[in-house]
């Protein structure tokens, strides 16, 4: 089974400014600092924030399910503004899910506004339908949200 989820959010800061935080590796410290209960840790493993870095992950007690996850950059795009990192160890992938993908792109709708658009690819194996159910955004849509504000209050 395979699935697609997606989220944006539109923020009154500038898209070169969102894209400094999640074109590389500043959102690796940021979340852990933003969010403490969702992201434990995140270990830059191998790589300088383009394609073939490899980050864990360590979650905290406020993610259910997973402890840690480790994920790959397989497309650093920083003319669209677009990322995507896929899953190869631990996280989903252990629940049944064959493909875990997260995508986000930044897109600039005026000089001082934009949009933080999160999305996550999955297939799940057969068998294990059932845990479709765990997929979510709402990880990414709190982790946009505390973003948004953390550039507001900088700004």
């Amino acid at each position: 089974m395979v699935g697609k989820i997606e989220h944006e959010l539109e923020v009154t800061v500038p898209a070169s400014e969102v894209w400094k935080i999640y074109g590389g590796l500043e959102l690796a410290d940021l979340i852990c600092k933003l969010l403490p209960d969702i992201f434990e840790n995140v270990e830059v493993v191998e790589g300088d924030g383009g394609v073939g870095t490899i980050l864990k992950i360590v979650y905290g007690k406020g993610t259910p399910m997973v402890t840690y996850q480790k994920q790959k950059f397989t497309v650093v795009d920083n003319e669209k503004r677009f990322i995507v990192a896929e899953v190869f160890e631990g996280g989903l992938l252990d629940h049944g899910f064959s493909l875990y993908r997260f995508m986000f792109q930044i897109i600039e709708k005026d000089a001082n506004s934009s949009i933080i658009k999160s999305s996550i690819e999955y297939e799940v194996k057969p068998g294990s339908e059932a845990n479709e159910a765990f997929s979510s955004v709402k990880g990414l849509e709190v982790m946009a949200e505390a973003v948004a504000k953390h550039l507001k209050e900088k700004n």
